[in-house]
């Protein structure tokens, strides 16, 4: 008879979990037969032991197993999504969903919130007056078919046991894990039903992932899950030490992110936009130039159709900041660095963010980058533009600001691009 005490020693001692007691282990914690402590237990015994290809699969799909999946059989479209692991200015899934939607494919994507550092997609599209990001499974559907694309909260019954993990792992110390991380994720994904998905692993100061060798073992790992699971998968590594674009924040990047539809985006953000839409469409057989469709108005139609779907109104004006503070340049010279994570903080500061899940944020709060690397600047000049709705936030946004701005008096090499690599099926 399997207990949890037994799989707690045998994962402690470095043993491999047999499949028949990783099902019963979820479905043992769900009926709450399996304790807190005890789960908890075990996420650090496979923190420090982790778990090997085959035990990783059934864990991932005894996630899947908890709850729901998503038919998404009758939207009549090739479905596509792709994941972003997380950065600062990363509104890259306001542009690509319905960029992709425009070029013949169905994007149900399923987000976020930001957390820290990082902002969350549903954070960015809820600044939209009217729009609604907690959808029931036939509204999702409803919106996936009419607009082609949806953007929304995953649903309580989609991969339940991983809402209850990732709390233990949140107050337990074991957030870092690559085999929780990657079965957090991808529970989820495979879950809502599509049957193809890119990953964008970021990886540099502002990202989870800061080393190029965790990343692209996170990569290689969701992308073998993706593949067992009978989802097409593929990854790209994306580099995250500058922020994403010049707008740092919920409003301002749905601004950047109509204005790159209008075809008038940072090249940064485009790069890595359109490098992530062409793998999706290739992973969904569909053979279209995304550029085209910005150039020709299709993504932004497809865009206003989306956030009308969802009860926004793509018209109506976007909340502004009551106050602005500025960051003068420490020096004259060209900008060499901008650190990712340091504006990321100070964002939140503002009050982009969120410290705890259940906090508010402001919808105006956020920095526009007014130079970044590789353009030059005089002593004094603007580097960043602080929005804030209160002037006391802007003392410890500019102390976390301290030192984010690198000046050189040589003209700096060409920026690299901000696309590393891609990473398939091994």
């Amino acid at each position: 008879m399997t207990d949890a005490v037994s799989l707690i020693r045998a994962k402690r001692d470095g043993q491999r979990l047999a499949d028949d007691d990783i099902r019963w282990l979820f479905e043992a914690y769900a009926r709450h037969e399996v304790a807190d402590e005890q789960m908890s237990a075990l996420l650090m015994a496979i923190y420090f032991r982790g778990l090997d290809r085959a035990e990783l699969r059934t864990w991932t799909a005894a996630m899947i197993a908890s709850g729901d999946r998503l038919d998404l059989s009758s939207v009549g479209r090739p479905t596509v999504d792709k994941h972003s692991t997380g950065g600062v200015g990363d509104k890259v899934s306001l542009i690509l969903a319905p960029l992709v939607a425009a070029c013949g494919a169905a994007v149900p994507q399923l987000s976020g919130r930001g957390l820290g550092h990082t902002g969350g997609t549903l954070d960015k599209l809820e600044a939209i007056p009217g729009f609604r990001s907690a959808l029931t499974p036939d509204e999702t559907l409803a919106v996936l078919t009419s607009a082609g694309c949806v953007i929304c909260a995953a649903g309580s019954g989609l991969a339940p046991a991983d809402r209850r993990l990732y709390a233990l792992r949140d107050v337990t110390g074991t957030v870092e894990s690559i085999p929780l991380i990657a079965s957090s994720i991808m529970s989820k994904k495979i879950a809502e039903g599509t049957r193809a998905l890119v990953l964008d692993v970021k990886v540099g100061s502002g990202a989870f992932m800061t080393s190029y060798e965790r990343a692209r073992e996170l990569a290689e790992t969701m992308v073998a899950l993706g593949e067992e699971h009978g989802v097409r998968t593929r990854a790209l590594l994306t580099r995250m030490d500058v922020p994403l674009g010049r707008a740092v924040g919920n409003a301002v990047e749905v601004e950047e992110s109509v204005r790159a539809l209008q075809g008038h985006g940072p090249g940064d953000l485009m790069e890595v936009t359109l490098a992530l839409a062409r793998q999706m469409l290739g992973l969904a057989g569909i053979e279209a130039d995304p550029a085209a469709a910005i150039a020709d108005g299709r993504a932004l139609a497809a865009y206003r159709a989306m956030v009308r779907a969802q009860g926004g109104d793509p018209d109506a004006p976007l909340p502004e900041a009551a106050y602005t503070q500025v960051l003068p340049a420490p020096a004259s010279g060209w900008l060499t660095g901008l650190d990712a994570l340091k504006v990321g903080i100070a964002a939140w500061r503002l009050g982009a963010g969120r410290a705890r899940k259940e906090d508010d944020v402001s919808a105006s709060a956020g920095i526009i980058c007014l130079v970044k690397p590789g353009e030059a600047v005089q002593a004094g000049q603007p580097l960043l533009e602080l929005r804030a709705d209160e002037p006391e936030r802007f003392g410890p946004a500019l102390a976390a600001l301290e030192g984010a701005a690198a000046v050189s008096d040589q003209r700096p090499a060409p920026q690299v691009s901000p696309v590393i690599e891609e990473v398939g099926p091994a």
